[in-house]
């Protein structure tokens, strides 16, 4: 355990001194971890060295309001990712793109109406319905914009908002750009080059390669299940957060209580914790339990993962 106490709270402090609602989706910058509060309606930070736990950005309570650090407000945020300046927040129940700047924690509108809807545009002009994965190349941000079915695409320099695939209808076809289809996506993730989503209620890993919107599954049978394998011989039970390092793909089986990791140049899967049932073991690999796992992510040494029904935030070394 890094931090969180296995009760739902609010507080600041260091390690299982400091407590979490809920948390969803966790990013890091390799020296920090960030991760989205969703119940607590927070953005809020870890020092990996120490485990220190700040709140960077959120009043604790919903609304919209932009503005610095807890005077800005959210509601129930769940995806977030960093540019390594900036950190990008899937505001979800407002529909919302928000941008926080970590040296101030200054927090801007970047897209979104706060109305549910599907409209591609700039900024304020674009809208999403329940947003929530979200990942960045640097220059793009992606977004599983869920109960659209679909990948967006967002330039962060001016805002403007593009599909990149999804008919807009739950599906699971491989095709290009709208043509191909998703049912309620919900974590991405990128090499700079593709992206992989994991495709929730499909069951799916698919693959997107950005140059040309190419759609196929990397891996999963299309039926709920919990079986690794290589490919789409492999079984997942509503993938949820995913993370890359280059080389793998580590995903969270939300329903499986577990964490998966896929070779992505061979499609291996494997699973390198849980013991598929809830709890809040530490241990190695499969004698760790989770309890509804959302978030994870990498720092290029160890996984951090959002054990959100635990309220707690897990290192795997």
């Amino acid at each position: 355990i890094l931090a969180g106490t296995e009760l739902s709270g609010s507080s600041d402090g260091t390690g299982t001194s400091a407590n979490f609602y809920y948390p969803s989706e966790i990013t890091s910058d390799g020296t920090n971890l960030y991760i989205a509060d969703q119940n607590n309606h927070k953005i809020r930070q870890i020092v990996i060295s120490t485990g220190d736990v700040t709140t960077i950005a959120g009043t604790g309570s919903v609304g919209s309001s932009n503005g610095t650090g807890t005077s800005a407000s959210f509601n129930y945020p769940r995806g977030i990712t960093t540019d390594g300046t900036n950190l990008y927040v899937v505001d979800t129940e407002n529909h919302l793109i928000r941008k926080i700047v970590i040296s101030t924690g200054v927090v801007t509108t970047l897209a979104g109406t706060e109305s549910a809807g599907s409209s591609d545009g700039i900024g304020t002009f674009a809208s999403f319905d329940t947003p929530h994965g979200i990942t960045t190349d640097g220059t793009n941000l992606y977004l599983a914009d869920s109960n659209n079915h679909k990948i967006r695409q967002i330039i962060i320099s001016t805002g403007d908002v593009t599909t990149l695939a999804g008919t807009g209808s739950a599906g699971s076809s491989n095709e290009t750009g709208n043509f191909a289809s998703f049912n309620y996506p919900q974590g991405i993730t990128t090499d700079g080059t593709n992206l992989y989503v994991a495709d929730s209620s499909n069951h799916l890993i698919r693959k997107i390669v950005i140059s040309t919107g190419v759609v196929t599954t990397l891996a999963g049978t299309g039926s709920a299940g919990d079986l690794d394998e290589i490919g789409t011989s492999a079984r997942f039970y509503y993938p949820y957060g995913i993370t890359s390092d280059g080389t793998n793909i580590y995903l969270v089986g939300r329903k499986n209580h577990k964490i998966r990791k896929i070779v992505i140049s061979s499609g291996v899967v494997t699973t390198i914790a849980g013991t598929g049932s809830v709890g809040s073991s530490n241990g190695a690999g499969t004698y760790a339990s989770f309890n509804y796992p959302r978030g994870i992510t990498t720092d290029g040494r160890n996984l951090y993962i959002a054990d959100t029904f635990n309220h707690l935030i897990r290192q795997i070394k």
